[in-house]
């Protein structure tokens, strides 16, 4: 599965499987169904139950026209409503666990969604399905113009997306102080530390250890950068799991 890599507002990159074609087409499909759904009970109520059809005996083409806007007026605006209310997610990216994000880290907002929303006029056809399958960050013209992507969050999590660090019986724990952090400082250190390694940016690295030091007024007694970080990742899961 493809990912993403988004920093967040705190400097932190953290990556995110990107939601398959296959999942935003049966979204789009569920979102479809529901808006068909709700033309068809309002057109039966409107016209099979309270008869309203008597009403456009005397009228023009103009006034029925208006009445027919205003009664599609929700299916053509369910996609802007619903991701803008929901944070990106319409009742099929909910079924589907996917959801439309900003790839800059920001928050969302309605005029994102309203670039989307626009795009989707043209995205609605076979050309949509190409773009994404050929876009890096799997993005159809919509998200790109919006800087947006749609990622997955179907739980995949594993002990290395945690701050949890498996420790033998025999571990012997280095610095005390860490309990000075957070479990989400931890979580900060360790997707900072993972994604600096994954690039080999020991610079970041040097950053990172000087600014555990600064906080827990620790000292790297091991010489390494990535040694000290490793230890105190696992030293704080030593003192927190056994208190």
């Amino acid at each position: 599965m493809n990912q993403i890599a988004i920093t967040t507002t705190q400097n932190v990159n953290i990556n995110f499987n990107l939601a398959s074609v296959g999942d935003r087409l049966l979204a789009y499909i569920v979102d479809f169904l529901i808006r068909a759904a709700y033309v068809f009970v309002v057109l039966y109520l409107l016209f099979g139950v309270f008869d309203l059809g008597k009403l456009f005996d005397n009228k023009d083409m103009w006034s029925i026209m208006a009445v027919f806007s205003l009664i599609l007026l929700p299916y053509f605006l369910y996609n802007l409503v619903m991701e803008t209310f929901f944070e990106g997610q319409t009742l099929g990216k909910k079924l589907m666990k996917i959801k439309a994000v900003k790839i800059d880290g920001y928050q969302a907002g309605f005029g994102d969604f309203l670039i989307r929303w626009i795009f989707s006029i043209v995205d609605f056809s076979i050309i949509g399905i190409i773009v994404i399958s050929s876009s890096k960050k799997s993005q159809r013209l919509g998200d790109m113009a919006a800087g947006t992507a749609v990622i997955s969050l179907k739980n995949d999590v594993t002990i290395k997306n945690t701050i949890l660090e498996e420790l033998d019986n025999q571990y012997v724990p280095i610095y005390p102080a860490v309990i000075k952090l957070s479990d989400n400082d931890v979580r900060i250190i360790k997707e900072t530390f993972t994604s600096a390694l994954t690039r080999n940016d020991y610079e970041l690295i040097n950053k990172l250890r000087e600014k555990v030091e600064n906080v827990t007024g620790i000292k790297n007694i091991s010489g390494n950068d990535r040694d000290f970080i490793r230890t105190i990742i696992k030293d704080y899961n030593f003192y927190t799991q056994n208190m």
